[in-house]
């Protein structure tokens, strides 16, 4: 009976290793090794099913768009060739300027909190890597991205346009000062941590809308805030998650 049970733990044991193998370093590898991974279209296309059945799916996100939209969007292509390897694991890559692309359940989540569809015009703070951008330009009618670091700004625009995510204007400026010439907004991302939600980005913020921005709270962490202005003007929040963002902080740097 001891062995069977064994047998039975074993079994169990190895089909988790396998299931998992696409994600696990080889032969002592760094994810950061410096080189580009010898992956095909085909290994990327299926490390992104996984990623969306393991670390999205499986926390609870919904939207057939938003998996849709993670299932389609090449993240490989937004991560420095260095870092390749980690490019669908669960967790956040470095993507120059001491910036990250950040992990891509936390994409997912707050694309689906910001409940958007094909009619609406969005605006995202922090356009870093330009990922972020790309997840929402799938399903959005048109975006505009702020990003106050001037190189991470044009990389971001160059690919996007490269990879014909036509929808998407990036703009180089101070996110926490929104972008008001194209202003009213039906939602608002932001992708970095402020102090407080910032009154330039709820004015731009049409009624009707929604606005997902990190918020440092009393703990000295951060809480994930949904932001509501129904439409007489009023402003309602709901606090979901703690997060960990880089700070918003005016004529700072700002990431996804």
């Amino acid at each position: 009976m001891k062995f069977l049970a064994l047998i039975i733990i074993v079994v169990i044991i190895s089909c988790i290793f396998y299931s998992y193998r696409p994600f696990i370093n080889r032969g002592n590898v760094s994810i950061a090794n410096g080189k580009e991974a010898q992956s095909t279209a085909e290994d990327y296309a299926q490390q992104r099913e996984m990623m969306v059945e393991q670390q999205i799916v499986a926390r609870g996100v919904k939207s057939k768009r938003v998996l849709d939209a993670m299932n389609n969007v090449p993240r490989h292509l937004f991560v420095p060739v260095g870092y390749r390897r980690g490019s669908y694991f669960d967790q956040p890559l470095p993507i120059g300027s001491g910036q990250t692309i950040s992990q891509p359940y936390i994409v997912a989540l707050m694309t689906e909190m910001l409940d958007v569809d094909n009619d609406d015009i969005v605006l995202e703070i922090g356009t870093g890597s330009g990922y972020q951008a790309a997840v929402l330009s799938t399903i959005v009618k048109k975006l505009y991205s702020i990003e106050i670091i001037e190189e991470l700004g044009i990389q971001a625009a160059e690919l996007l346009k490269k990879l014909k995510y036509g929808n998407v204007e990036v703009k180089i400026s101070d996110g926490g000062l929104g972008f008001p010439e194209k202003a009213p907004f039906d939602a608002i991302i932001v992708t970095a941590a402020a102090p407080e939600i910032p009154a330039s980005l709820i004015e731009q913020l049409k009624p009707g809308g929604r606005m997902v921005i990190p918020v440092d709270n009393n703990s000295s962490s951060q809480d994930l805030l949904i932001v509501e202005k129904d439409e007489a003007g009023n402003i309602k929040t709901k606090s979901t998650i703690p997060v960990r963002f880089v700070p918003l902080v005016k004529g700072r740097k700002v990431t996804e």
